[in-house]
């Protein structure tokens, strides 16, 4: 799976390297899926960050450590990562949108 898996997670960091809407990368990407677990896996291994922005709306964003991953796959666009001084990485809403 993780040969399936890698390419899928590289297409989810390039998709939200630039930041997106919590509940639209909810739609697009979250899956009940248990064989292909992009989502989960990317946010076990520390790649995403969610936080609000000015508007109070929830955006996702890579992490330091998905911006290297994603570079390090030879992407070449520009990542805008989280670098919050005050909470925690993947601090994720504690309820979601269905």
């Amino acid at each position: 799976m993780s040969g399936t898996l890698e390419p899928l997670i590289v297409d989810l960091l390039a998709w939200v390297a630039r930041g997106r809407p919590y509940a639209e990368v909810m739609d697009a990407w979250r899956t009940s899926c248990p064989r292909l677990p992009v989502w989960e896996e990317a946010n076990l291994r520390g790649f995403l960050d969610c936080g609000q922005d000015a508007q109070g709306v929830l955006q996702v964003t890579l992490t330091a450590r998905g911006a290297e991953h994603l570079r390090a796959s030879g992407f070449r666009g520009q990542c805008s990562t989280t670098a919050r001084t005050t909470g925690h990485a993947n601090s994720w809403p504690t309820t979601t949108r269905a």
